[in-house]
C-alpha cells in the first residue's frame, strides 16, 4: 500500500494548494463575498471557477472522456483535502456535494445520450444538480426500504407522486436524480429517474433552515404531484434504484471525508500561530502541557482519519465496495472534524468564537458531518455487521 503521491499528483496538489492560499482563502475575509446563506456568492464563485478552468484543475474526479481530469479516487483524496482547507474551496473546483456525487454516478452508469443531456452541463458548470432520496413522515433516510414516493407506469413513461426533504442544493439545481418506488419488491422495488427543474408536476415546499451555513440551494422539502418522466430518463434499469444509490453514496461518503479533513487541518492551522504567541502564566500557550496534549489528540485524530480515508480510496480504485472501510472513515473523520474545530476555538478563546475568524463558521458546520450520508450510529451498525459476518477476516488488508 503505497501512500506516496506520484510527481504528477504532487504537482497538481501544489497547484491546488497555491490556488486555495492565493485566491480562495483571502475571499473568506471579504464580507461582500458571502451570500445570504453564508456561502460564497455566485458572482465571486463564477470568477473563481473561470480561473480554476484556466489553470487546468477543473473537475479532477471525472474521467477525461466525460470532461474531467481522470484522477483516481486515491488521487482525488489528496486534492480534495487541499481544496477543503477553504470553506469556499470544493465548490470552486466543481468538487462539492451534491454535484460531485451526481457527476460520479452519472459518469459510471448513464447512457451516452443521458450523459450528453444530464451529465455534461454539470461537468462544465453551467447547471447545478440534486439527489432526491430522503423522505419525511417516516419515509426513507438511511433505510431505503421505507420509501413511499411512488412512480406509476404510463404509456411511454412514469408519473411520480410523493414528498422528499433535506434535499441538498434543490433550491438552485436544474438537474435532479430522483429515487422512487416502482414496485414492492424488497431488492428491486426502487428506480432512479432523471428530471429537469422546469418540468411540471413538482414544487419546492420550503427551504429548511439549519443551524450552520448552507450549500448553494440549501436543504429543501419537495412535493411531487404527478411529475411525468419518460422511459428514456430512467437511470440504469427499472428496479435498479437501490443499486444507483449504492454506487453513488459509497464514494460520496468518502469524498465528504476528504473535504472535511482539509477543514480539520485548517482549523488547527488557524489556532497554531495564536498558541505560539499568546502568553499565559509566564509561558506561551503552546508551552503548557495541557495545550500540547489537546493539540496532539486533535492532530492524531485527523491523521487517523486520513489513513482510513486513503485506505478506502485505494480499495475503491480496485473495484471493491469498501463498505466497512468507508463507514469507519466516515465515523472517524466526522468526529475528528468536530474535535479539531472545537479544540481550535477553545485555544483561540473569544477571538475564535467571534466572526473575526472562520472557526465559528466551521463550528456551526461541523455537527452535520455526523449526520449527512448516514448518521454515525448507522455506520457503527454497518461496521458491527461486517465484523459479525467476517470474523477474523474483518482484519484483512485486502478489504
Amino acid at each position: 500500500m503505497d501512500l506516496h503521491p506520484s510527481p504528477a499528483l504532487e504537482a497538481k496538489c501544489a497547484a491546488v494548494r497555491a490556488f486555495i492560499d492565493e485566491r480562495v482563502i483571502p475571499l473568506e475575509d471579504d464580507p461582500g463575498a458571502y451570500d445570504e446563506h453564508e456561502n460564497i456568492n455566485l458572482e465571486h464563485l463564477s470568477a473563481l471557477r473561470e480561473l480554476v478552468k484556466r489553470r487546468g484543475l477543473w473537475t479532477p474526479q471525472i474521467p477525461v472522456t466525460d470532461g474531467g481530469l481522470g484522477c483516481s479516487v486515491a488521487e482525488i483524496a489528496v486534492l480534495y483535502e487541499e481544496m477543503g482547507r477553504s470553506i469556499f474551496g470544493p465548490v470552486a473546483f466543481n468538487c462539492a456535494a451534491p454535484d460531485d456525487g451526481n457527476m460520479t454516478v452519472l459518469s459510471k452508469v448513464a447512457t451516452p445520450a443521458q450523459k450528453e443531456r444530464w451529465l455534461a452541463p454539470i461537468v462544465d458548470g453551467s447547471v447545478r444538480s440534486s439527489f432526491a432520496m430522503t423522505e419525511p413522515d417516516g419515509g426513507a433516510g438511511s433505510d431505503p426500504s421505507l420509501m413511499y414516493t411512488r412512480a406509476e407506469k404510463t404509456a411511454g413513461g412514469w408519473r411520480i407522486f410523493g414528498r422528499k426533504w433535506f434535499i441538498t442544493g434543490a433550491g438552485e439545481a436544474k438537474h435532479f436524480i430522483l429515487i422512487a418506488r416502482t414496485s414492492d419488491d424488497e431488492r428491486k422495488g426502487l428506480t432512479a429517474f432523471l428530471f429537469h427543474a422546469d418540468q411540471p408536476g413538482w414544487r419546492i415546499v420550503r427551504r429548511i433552515g439549519i443551524m450552520g451555513p448552507e450549500e448553494h440551494g440549501g436543504h429543501c422539502e419537495l412535493a411531487f404531484d404527478g411529475l411525468e418522466v419518460t422511459d428514456g430518463d430512467v437511470l440504469m434499469n427499472v428496479g435498479d434504484g437501490l443499486k444507483v444509490t449504492q454506487i453513488r453514496l459509497g464514494q460520496a461518503r468518502l469524498t465528504h471525508c476528504m473535504r472535511w479533513l482539509g477543514m480539520s487541518r485548517r482549523a488547527l492551522e488557524l489556532a497554531l500561530p495564536y498558541v505560539r504567541e499568546r502568553k499565559s502564566f509566564g509561558a506561551t500557550l503552546l508551552e503548557h502541557e495541557s495545550v500540547q496534549g489537546t493539540i496532539g489528540e486533535a492532530a492524531m485524530a485527523i491523521d487517523i482519519g486520513r489513513l482510513l480515508t486513503m485506505r478506502a480510496a485505494l480499495l475503491l480504485d480496485t473495484g471493491s465496495f469498501a463498505r466497512k472501510e468507508i463507514s469507519m472513515a466516515k465515523i472517524a473523520v466526522s468526529e475528528a472534524l468536530g474535535r479539531a474545530v472545537d479544540t481550535a476555538m477553545q485555544l483561540c478563546g473569544a477571538r475564535g468564537y467571534s466572526r473575526d475568524m472562520r472557526l465559528e463558521w466551521m463550528y456551526r458546520y461541523a455537527p452535520q458531518a455526523r449526520l449527512v450520508d448516514g448518521a454515525s450510529a448507522v455506520h457503527r451498525m454497518v461496521v458491527s455487521r461486517e465484523f459479525a459476518q467476517l470474523g477474523a477476516d474483518f482484519w484483512s488488508w485486502n478489504g
